[in-house]
């Protein structure tokens, strides 16, 4: 026999079914987790991870290449570099296995596998 159908059933299903998929609280996160969350979802880590970049790039490559070139991020392990002119890549390029060590050393934690370089305006 089949059973009549009830609003009450389905609005007990249904609060059953909110009741389970509530998030519970764990109870208090060290204040540690908290800040990495908030920096994380803020960006502000990629803004010093940026910074870091830049200033381990004027470090690696020299006060004259570096006043002529500019770090942008690292994606995928590649480390994106504008420079102001073709003769400045070129000069970039014949160092770029030189600059790849000495940023490894300065940056070890970016895990920066190449560099890619490309002519642009410097700001």
């Amino acid at each position: 026999m089949v059973q009549p159908y009830s609003e009450d059933d389905d609005l007990a299903a249904l609060s059953a079914d909110v009741r389970r998929r509530q998030w519970r609280s764990r109870g208090p996160q060290p204040l540690a987790n908290a800040v990495n969350n908030l920096l994380a979802r803020r960006g502000y880590a990629q803004v010093q991870s940026h910074a870091a970049c830049g200033e381990a790039w004027a470090a690696a490559a020299g006060p004259e290449l570096a006043a002529a070139s500019r770090a942008g991020e690292v994606r995928r392990g590649s480390l994106e570099v504008t420079v102001q002119n073709s003769l400045v890549l070129q000069e970039l390029t014949f160092r770029k296995a030189e600059l790849l060590r000495r940023l490894l050393t300065l940056l070890p934690d970016q895990k920066i596998r190449q560099i890619k370089f490309r002519v642009g305006p410097i700001h």
